[in-house]
């Protein structure tokens, strides 16, 4: 790629199960076990979504387990 390209897709951000996030194009139909979340948008403007929202890293199993081993303590 050349150092003149714009990336002009439109992306949507995904979510999965686990509550991960990741940007698939928008005019793409969405990978087995992703749904939308909700926002479209020149990829920059979906990383920095995604930084604002995706604020624990952990998969939701992780975080359900630990939740739940610190209530039984």
């Amino acid at each position: 790629m050349s150092d003149d390209y714009e990336d002009t897709t439109i992306y949507a951000v995904v979510v999965n199960d686990e509550e991960q996030y990741s940007i698939w194009p928008a005019d793409r139909e969405r990978p087995l076990g992703w749904h939308d979340a909700g926002f479209e948008g020149p990829k920059h403007e979906c990383l920095e979504y995604i930084k604002e929202v995706w604020t624990d890293m952990r998969p939701k199993s992780l975080r359900d387990k630990m939740a739940e081993d610190a209530a039984n303590q």
